[in-house]
């Protein structure tokens, strides 16, 4: 998970997430995971169900269920894809060989809407992860079987080699380069969260926070950033009000009662909670978002693969197939997450610096 949302992201509590155990384990999970390639539903198969085979006259295609079951957090989107042979040539002959993609998420216990969580049927593993796998496998040309594991035994799943690729809110970061290669699919970004009927925006511009009350998750990377921002305010004669709360709960009862300005915490989670809101009498919405490695860096979520495995390229020629062809838009916008979308996928771009990974 990113490094700037593992601590408040987990917070959000999502009642179908209890399902996650009740995914039968397959011989390929990760250790101490689940896996959706065993036999758990039509629905759950059908979240990447190959639509017309291979065959002399050209590639497979692939109808892929985007937000399949995911209760609300995502607008259920098919996505047609064919798979790219010039593609699928770079991916290792193993992998090829066995006609899966294994791909590892971090959901268990709890899950994380809308990154990844188990849906409302209480089986099938949904959220913009899992779904970015599901197309990845579909340009490669290969089946996808995700296994389900706690953070740290996602990890552990890519080092023993059962698990070819993380794709489950991976931070870049030079400090895991030492063990895996990425490819970056998404921007890592925090959010400032608003009541809709609050006109502000933050605009990139911190200046913009004299004079307001934020709530921000202690201990976070985001409250190292506000802290640093209240500082400057306070030099130029101005005041940022930090208010902490104990669970995300407090916190939008306190932004629907007016008693803060925003909130300060992870653009997924925000995205989520602006979905879920819209049709409350205090719907909110996201007024402006920073990266979440600081004003010199834009962090990036990546595909994360055990260094020298040879999948990094091949997955990023995929996600850049998809970008190029407009899949990767209606993914994005599937999940109201377009405002993390990158412009490419690059392997082992510059990650969050050794002195803050």
């Amino acid at each position: 998970m990113s490094t700037t949302s593992v601590r408040i992201i987990r917070n959000f509590t999502f009642a179908a997430a209890v399902g996650a155990v009740l995914i039968s384990a397959a011989g390929c999970s990760a250790p101490g995971g689940t896996s959706s390639s065993a036999p758990v539903s039509a629905a759950a198969a059908a979240a990447a169900a190959p639509g017309k085979p291979a065959t002399d006259s050209g590639p497979a295609t692939t109808d892929v269920q985007i937000a399949a079951h995911s209760n609300g957090a995502g607008v259920p989107t098919t996505i047609t894809v064919t798979a790219v042979p010039q593609i699928r040539a770079k991916v290792p002959k193993a992998v090829l060989d066995r006609g899966k993609l294994i791909i590892g998420e971090g959901a268990l216990p709890a899950g994380f809407p809308p990154l990844s969580y188990v849906g409302d049927d209480q089986q099938t593993l949904t959220g913009s992860e899992p779904d970015l796998g599901r197309l990845i496998a579909a340009v490669l040309g290969l089946q996808p079987e995700i296994n389900n594991a706690t953070w740290d035994n996602l990890f552990v799943g890519i080092d023993s080699g059962k698990t070819d690729v993380g794709i489950s809110n991976i931070t870049d970061t030079e400090k895991r380069k030492e063990k895996y290669d990425f490819a970056s699919y998404r921007q890592d970004n925090l959010g400032f969260e608003v009541l809709k009927s609050n006109p502000w925006q933050f605009a990139d511009n911190y200046q913009n926070l004299a004079g307001k009350t934020v709530a921000v998750g202690a201990g976070t990377n985001q409250e190292k950033i506000l802290l640093e921002w209240q500082a400057k305010l306070k030099a130029a004669g101005k005041t940022l009000d930090i208010k902490y709360y104990p669970s995300n709960a407090a916190v939008y009862l306190a932004l629907d009662s007016g008693k803060i300005d925003a909130y300060f915490g992870p653009n997924p989670g925000i995205a989520y909670h602006v979905t879920q809101d819209a049709t409350t009498s205090t719907p909110t919405r996201n007024a402006g978002k920073f990266s979440g490695a600081g004003v010199t860096l834009q962090g990036l979520i990546a595909a994360t693969t055990k260094k020298g495995n040879g999948l990094a390229q091949p997955v990023a020629d995929a996600i850049n197939h998809l970008i190029k062809n407009g899949q990767y838009a209606k993914w994005l916008a599937a999940y109201n997450l377009s405002n993390e979308a990158v412009t490419s996928s690059l392997v082992n771009p510059p990650g969050l610096p050794l002195t803050n990974s």
